[in-house]
């Protein structure tokens, strides 16, 4: 099942969707006599694709996954806000979730840790260095990579001066469900930090609290970003718009499945 939710989702994701309205239209209309159905195919394929690459798709779909919690502030020495934001008493587990990376031993590590991964790290220790005591908890197993995610964000996460003790990893985890269920019995009771994306937060959020964890969310790598003033980039289609509307696709077909499943 695990597989076969990593592949289907694939086919629905912005650029292989148009895509394949593109390659469709164009069967019809080399192959067969449905002309009009061709063209209407190429001309949906292309269009989609048009509006999927401009910077301002990205806000009306990613933005409110993403402006779901507010980021965290500059804390200090502890938490000191009310209880249910980013500084109410969270224990000392500060746990990282894995966002992607690739194992090439011919690389630096932090060459080989995911963009998603490796802003979620530094999230996770700029809360672990304003608060003395925490700990974090580097979550991610080996899912199409023999080495385990975990150990990837630990790397990095020494590199940014982590003291090794302060670490702990879980690393048999191949997606949020199974990170939730496999980190219940590391923090038992305890009220955490839980970082991850900024668009995975909602349904990261809800999965933990499905299996009764008291998790603080910290959101961490935003890709929509307010620019004071348009720019000459406004106006032409981008791939970076492009990517951050395919993250939207996979986190709303992610809720949606997680609902269909009773996950959330």
């Amino acid at each position: 099942m695990f597989l076969f939710k990593k592949i289907v989702a694939q086919f629905f994701f912005p650029l292989p969707l148009c895509l394949e309205l593109l390659l469709l239209g164009l069967v019809l209309l080399w192959c067969t006599r449905r002309q009009k159905a061709g063209k209407i195919l190429v001309s949906v394929g292309t269009g989609l694709l048009l509006i999927f690459s401009y910077p301002f798709v990205p806000n009306l779909v990613l933005r409110p996954l993403e402006q779901r919690y507010p980021p965290a502030p500059d804390l200090a020495a502890g938490p000191t806000t009310a209880p249910g934001q980013i500084g109410a008493p969270a224990g000392q587990w500060i746990v990282v979730l894995g966002g992607g990376h690739t194992n090439d031993p011919e690389l630096p590590v932090t060459s080989q840790i995911g963009t998603e991964s490796l802003f979620r790290v530094l999230e996770g220790v700029r809360l672990y260095r304003a608060g003395p005591g925490r700990k974090l908890i580097l979550s991610g197993g080996a899912v199409f990579d023999p080495v385990p995610e975990a150990q990837v964000m630990a790397r990095v996460a020494l590199i940014m001066g982590v003291d090794p003790q302060d670490i702990v990893l879980e690393s048999a985890s191949r997606d949020t469900e199974e990170q939730a269920r496999f980190l219940k019995p590391m923090v038992g009771r305890d009220k955490f930090f839980l970082v991850t994306s900024a668009s995975h937060l909602p349904r990261a959020l809800a999965t933990f609290h499905k299996f009764g964890l008291e998790a603080v969310p910290v959101p961490a790598g935003h890709l929509v970003r307010q620019t004071p003033r348009w720019s000459p980039a406004s106006f032409f289609p981008a791939s970076s718009a492009l990517h951050a509307v395919e993250i939207a696709f996979y986190e709303y077909l992610g809720l949606v499945w997680a609902r269909l499943r009773g996950a959330i």
